[in-house]
C-alpha cells in the first residue's frame, strides 16, 4: 500500500496562480501573493483526503470537477471562519439600546423585522442576534422577526445548523447568563448545544455572495462583516449593489472594523449610534 508523506509536497507558484484564480472565478476571494504557504497549508489536508499524491492530481482534478465536490471542498478549506459570540460587542450594544426599540416601537401589525447575518460562519452571530432578542424583547413574537443567516461553505452551515459547540468556541464572547439560560451539555463538558427555541429562530442558506442570490425579503438590519476585506474593488462595489436592493430606506447596515462602502458607492451615509458605526442609504 502507498503510504504518502504530505510534509514533503510542496506547491509550486504554477499552482498557486492557478488556484489564485480558481478562487477569485468561484467565490470572489483574493489571495495576496506572499500567502503561498497558506494554500500550501490549507490544501494539504484536501490531497490527503482525496487520496492524492501531489498538487498536480489535484489541479488536473479541479478541471475536470464537472460535479463541483472537490471546487466546494477547496473554497471551505480556503474560507476564512474566524468568529465569536457577539464579537465586537458594539454592534450588539447598538441593536440593544438604539435599533430594536425604534423597530418594534414603530412596527405597524402588519409588518416584520428582517435581519440577515451575511458570512454568519459557524452561526455564533445570527445566534447572538436571536439570544439577544428573547432576552431583552421577550413581547417580540416570534411572527413579528425573521433572521436569516447564509454561507458559502456546505460544510459550516451544517455546523451552524447543529448549534454544537465547543468549550473554547462558547468561552469567546458568550457570558455564562447567556450560557446557563440557552445552552445545555451535550454529551460531555467539552460541547455545548443552543437551545431549540433559539435554534429555531434562525433560517440558514447557502449563498455565494459574488453569484445571483435568492430572493430575499427586505432587511431592516444587515451584519456584512469581516467580509469586504477579502474582495477587489469591483466585487465590493457588486455586491453593495445587491445590498442596496435588499436594504429598507431606512434600514441599517453594519460592516466588520476598517470596512466602509465609502470610495466604493456613495450612495451609503455613515451613521454612528454610541460607540457604533453603520450605513444607511442616503435619503433622494
Amino acid at each position: 500500500m502507498l503510504e504518502i508523506c504530505f510534509k514533503e509536497i510542496k506547491i509550486t507558484e504554477e499552482h498557486f496562480s492557478f488556484i489564485k484564480i480558481f478562487l477569485k472565478e468561484k467565490c470572489g476571494i483574493t489571495i495576496d501573493s506572499e500567502k503561498l504557504y497558506l494554500v500550501e497549508s490549507r490544501l494539504i489536508p484536501v490531497l490527503e483526503s482525496e487520496n492524492f499524491q501531489d498538487f498536480d492530481m489535484l489541479i488536473e482534478k479541479i478541471k475536470h470537477d464537472r460535479h463541483g465536490h472537490l471546487h466546494q471542498k477547496i473554497i471551505d478549506a480556503m474560507t476564512t471562519n474566524e468568529t465569536s459570540f457577539f464579537r465586537d460587542t458594539h454592534p450588539f450594544e447598538t441593536l440593544k439600546n438604539t435599533i430594536l426599540p425604534h423597530l418594534t416601537k414603530t412596527m405597524q401589525t402588519h409588518n416584520k423585522i428582517n435581519m440577515w447575518s451575511a458570512a454568519c460562519s459557524k452561526g455564533q452571530e445570527p445566534y447572538s442576534i436571536a439570544m439577544l432578542i428573547k432576552e431583552h424583547f421577550g413581547n417580540l413574537q416570534p411572527y413579528q422577526y425573521s433572521i436569516y443567516a447564509s454561507d458559502i461553505s456546505n460544510d459550516i452551515l451544517k455546523s451552524a445548523q447543529s448549534g454544537i459547540y465547543t468549550k473554547f468556541e462558547i468561552n469567546r464572547g458568550l457570558s455564562e447568563t447567556y450560557l446557563n439560560k440557552y445552552f445545555a451539555p451535550h454529551f460531555t463538558e467539552n460541547e455545548w448545544r443552543i437551545s431549540e427555541q433559539i435554534k429555531s429562530s434562525v433560517t440558514f442558506m447557502k449563498i455565494n455572495l459574488i453569484d445571483d442570490w435568492p430572493l430575499l425579503p427586505t432587511m431592516d438590519v444587515i451584519f456584512l462583516r469581516h467580509v469586504l476585506i477579502y474582495f477587489e474593488i469591483e466585487t465590493r462595489r457588486n455586491i453593495l449593489r445587491k445590498i442596496k436592493k435588499i436594504l429598507k430606506p431606512d434600514g441599517y447596515l453594519f460592516l466588520g472594523v476598517g470596512e466602509t462602502p465609502f470610495g466604493i458607492d456613495e450612495e451609503f451615509e455613515s451613521i454612528y449610534i454610541g460607540n457604533s458605526i453603520c450605513y444607511k442609504l442616503k435619503l433622494n
